[in-house]
């Protein structure tokens, strides 16, 4: 936290910097050295400033690790790390700026873990190829049922409420389906191609240490957690990874696989900010958001879909269409906060983050839609995004489909999207 504030304090010298040089560049004075600076006895106080920031944050960096060596080695650093509290804490701030934790190497910044009963079986920073560390009271599956967040969240959302081990409907299914449920956290804020690959990776690795033989692999994924999905099948057919002929069944629960709204807003907002010379320096607050959220633009899953560019530039979607994994039987759910007989053009509102049409996977260019069968769609209207954590209708509809155990998925080059079936968060 000490680092993040000295971090805060310079970013914002340099942007109340910026506009004060900007005013002065209309009136037609000189400015510093480099561009947005100051120069005189206005630039000798933003480098004061920034001066003694930089030494007070290299004092408290200081101080603080000679504290921490003097915890006993047995004695963890951060006590109640895994508290919900904490841990809903540290995923909001990954969400929000968890690529520049890790770019900095803030201690805060989240890794990857594959999660049981509260316990991690993958540690988060070390090398996603290594081997789990599999509990000895771990029942010998054959199947596993993959949970993946969302965005700002962390595994012990699901279900709506913080509690660890989470205590959720998702439990019951498994159960119910002889699955072993394992649970995903990941730093939502690094890019979703980024985190496809070590998910990608762990699961090789957790598959060559499974006690038994691995049948099976189904995935329920929340909101961004379905583009990690994808992103990591589409890495795993790459490489040939050994775990992806297992995957059975994905379920999307509210999944922008075409991007939200809110991030486009976002863009422009960035556009808008650098338009004029007064506003320019204050875009960099705009900049602050994640690669994750960026990534939700246009739903990227892909590397080369954001490799390259300036990821604040306003474009056109340019993304290289990535598919429905093949012989997956693949399951969209989308929400609306319309109530049941609302008119369409009033349903199309979507969840309140996340469009009907791109929930489902449908786009106004047909090559781009993604090819759910009828079947493997269901909207529940009068129903917001986060309440398809928790909703029990939302976990009776899983149960259905995954208990159907069949193939359902039309062919990728159907790319018409069928009609999906309609249900009411009230009447069902």
């Amino acid at each position: 936290m000490a680092q993040l504030a000295t971090q805060a304090t310079a970013g914002v010298t340099r942007m109340v910097e910026g506009v004060h040089q900007s005013i002065w560049d209309r009136l037609g004075l000189p400015g510093g050295p480099q561009a947005g600076q100051a120069r005189g006895i206005t630039g000798l106080a933003y480098r004061s400033v920034r001066g003694i920031n930089h030494w007070v944050g290299k004092g408290l960096d200081l101080s603080l690790r000679q504290l921490e060596s003097l915890l006993p080695p047995d004695e963890p650093a951060h006590r109640g790390e895994d508290s919900p509290q904490r841990a809903a804490g540290l995923a909001a701030l990954n969400g929000v700026m968890g690529d520049h934790l890790q770019a900095t190497h803030n201690p805060l910044a989240l890794g990857m873990s594959l999660r049981w009963r509260g316990q991690s079986l993958t540690e988060e920073h070390r090398p996603p190829h290594l081997p789990p560390r599999l509990p000895p009271d771990m029942p010998p599956h054959s199947k596993i049922l993959l949970l993946v967040h969302g965005l700002c969240m962390n595994e012990l959302h699901w279900g709506g409420r913080l509690q660890d081990p989470p205590d959720t409907a998702e439990l019951s299914l498994a159960e119910a389906l002889g699955y072993c449920p394992l649970y995903v956290r990941y730093n939502s804020g690094l890019h979703i191609s980024q985190n496809g690959q070590t998910l990608a990776q762990q699961l090789q690795a957790l598959q060559a240490q499974w006690p038994v033989p691995l049948q099976e692999i189904s995935i329920i994924a929340h909101s961004m957690g379905g583009l990690l999905a994808r992103s990591a099948c589409h890495i795993a057919t790459e490489q040939g990874l050994s775990w992806r002929p297992l995957l059975k069944n994905i379920v999307f629960l509210g999944t922008p696989h075409h991007g939200a709204p809110l991030e486009r807003a976002g863009n422009w907002v960035d556009v808008i900010l650098a338009s004029t010379p007064f506003t320019a320096p204050l875009a960099k607050l705009g900049h602050l958001r994640s690669a994750g959220i960026t990534d939700l633009r246009h739903g990227f899953v892909r590397d080369e879909d954001w490799r390259g560019n300036d990821r604040f530039q306003r474009k056109a979607d340019a993304r290289r269409f990535t598919p429905l994994p093949a012989g997956v039987n693949c399951f969209a759910v989308a929400a609306t906060l319309a109530p049941r007989g609302a008119s369409l053009a009033h349903s199309l509102i979507g969840d309140g983050l996340v469009p009907l049409h791109s929930a489902l996977g449908q786009h106004s260019d047909a090559h781009r839609c993604l090819a759910f069968a009828p079947s493997a769609q269901r909207v529940f209207e009068g129903m917001n995004h986060m309440a398809l954590l928790k909703d029990p209708q939302v976990s009776q509809q899983i149960l259905a489909w995954l208990q159907a155990g069949t193939s359902v998925n039309v062919s990728v080059s159907d790319s018409t999207p069928g009609r999906p079936s309609r249900g009411s968060a009230k009447q069902g």
